[in-house]
């Protein structure tokens, strides 16, 4: 994606392998920025998860969009004019971002590791903010924000006992700073 005209946010290119088998779609019909976490320790892992193959009759996988490390380094794994898998039902309108953090990594449906105690760092959020104003500068559409949990209700049987069900997504979690990211940036948070 061009940067835009007085844009100078330093995103570092790194696409997929199956970039090219995404679908296509113009950046008018993207209204909707999904924020996530990768539930994985490191920038490392949430790429090796990326490269998956969890679609074969498509040759792709799921991903966000943009990747932002705790340092604040963005780098973008799928383009905005191709529709990423990053959340189920809202992908054609969507755009994700994916911020580093363990959230209940390992042990992501047990029952007793649900807290996702990580905090974002400050130079993460800082950038997430700049990214989400370089968007808005490039997506003439896009007007809401989401968090992965308010799209992604569903909850699933907990993995340590199957008569509990536990969220099968809770990001970006708890420690999430919705009101720092509404009051920076002027989107809508989307919680149908």
């Amino acid at each position: 994606m061009p940067p835009g005209p007085a844009s100078a946010l330093a995103i570092a290119p790194q696409p997929l392998p199956y970039v090219d088998r995404l679908p296509l779609r113009p950046l008018s019909d993207i209204d909707l920025a999904v924020v996530h976490c990768t539930e994985l320790p490191d920038m490392a892992m949430a790429r090796e998860y990326g490269e998956r193959m969890l679609y074969p009759e498509a040759g792709t996988g799921a991903s966000g969009h943009w990747y932002v490390d705790r340092d604040g380094a963005i780098v973008e794994y799928v383009p905005a004019e191709r529709i990423a898998h990053h959340v189920r039902g809202w992908n054609p309108r969507s755009v994700g971002i994916e911020l580093v953090n363990r959230g209940r990594f390992p042990q992501w449906y047990d029952s007793r590791h649900q807290a996702m105690d990580e905090p974002y760092a400050a130079a993460q959020i800082d950038a997430l903010v700049a990214l989400l104003l370089h968007l808005r500068t490039v997506l003439p559409a896009l007007r809401l924000i989401a968090g992965h949990e308010d799209l992604d209700t569903d909850r699933v049987a907990a993995s340590d006992d199957p008569a509990l069900e536990v969220p099968r997504k809770r990001d970006p979690g708890p420690l999430f700073p919705w009101a720092r990211i509404l009051a920076a940036v002027p989107l809508t948070r989307l919680r149908p």
